[in-house]
C-alpha cells in the first residue's frame, strides 16, 4: 500500500497488476469540540459528506456524474453504495465500486469528489481519508486530508488511463460547491492534463 501525499500519483497497475475491479473508499469523522462549550453542546455533531465520481473524456466533458442522487453509471460500471449521513464508526463511510472492464474506452478520467450537501465546512471534519482497494480487497492506495476550511467540497483525488493502465493522483484540492454539479469546472482545472 502507498500512502501518498497532495498532488502525488502512483500506478495502480504496478500495485495490482490484474486489474478488474477497484473499489474507492471514503472515511471521515466530525471533528470533536473542545471546552466548556464543546461539552454543552454534545462534544461533537454528525457531518453528512457525500463521495461523488465524475466520469470524462479526455477534454474534460461529463460523460456521467454518481453520487447520492444516482448510484449507478448509464453503463454500469460506477456503483455508489450509498449515503452515510453521519460520518459515525471506523472505515470506509461511504465507497463507490469501479468496474475497469465494463468501463466505455471513452472514459479517460474518473474524477473523486467530496460535497457538503447541508453546508457543513471542513471545518468540522476530521480524519479524512479516501483509499482504492483492489478486487481481492488489498488496499493499494490512501491518501489522508488534513487541511481544514471554510470550503464545502474538494476535489480528492481522481483515476486516469495512463497507456492502457491506470494510475491514481491524490488531489486534495478545496472548492465551493455543496453537490458535485457545483464543482465541475473545479474538478475539470485540477484533473485534466
Amino acid at each position: 500500500m502507498v500512502s501518498l501525499s497532495k498532488n502525488q500519483t502512483v500506478s495502480l497497475s504496478k500495485q495490482s497488476p490484474v486489474l478488474s475491479q477497484l473499489e474507492f473508499g471514503l472515511g471521515w469523522d466530525p471533528i470533536k469540540k473542545k471546552g466548556f462549550f464543546g461539552g454543552l453542546l454534545g462534544g461533537s455533531d454528525s457531518i453528512d459528506l457525500d463521495a461523488g465520481c465524475v466520469l470524462m473524456d479526455s477534454a474534460g466533458n461529463k460523460i456521467d456524474t454518481i453520487w447520492f442522487r444516482k448510484l449507478k453509471s448509464s453503463c454500469g460500471s460506477v456503483i455508489h453504495t450509498g449515503d452515510n449521513l453521519t460520518g459515525e464508526g471506523d472505515g470506509d463511510d461511504e465507497v463507490i465500486k469501479v468496474n475497469l472492464s465494463k468501463l466505455p474506452s471513452s472514459v479517460e478520467y474518473l474524477a473523486f469528489t467530496v460535497n457538503s450537501f447541508r453546508g457543513q465546512s471542513f471545518n468540522d471534519v476530521d480524519n479524512a481519508f479516501c483509499r482504492v482497494v483492489d478486487q481481492s480487497k488489498k488496499e493499494l492506495a490512501r491518501f489522508k486530508l488534513t487541511e481544514q476550511g471554510s470550503h464545502t467540497g474538494i476535489v480528492i483525488a481522481s483515476l486516469s488511463r495512463n497507456s492502457g493502465n491506470w494510475d491514481f493522483t491524490a488531489h486534495g484540492h478545496a472548492c465551493r460547491g455543496r453537490t458535485i454539479d457545483d464543482m465541475h469546472s473545479d474538478i475539470v482545472a485540477t484533473v485534466v492534463r
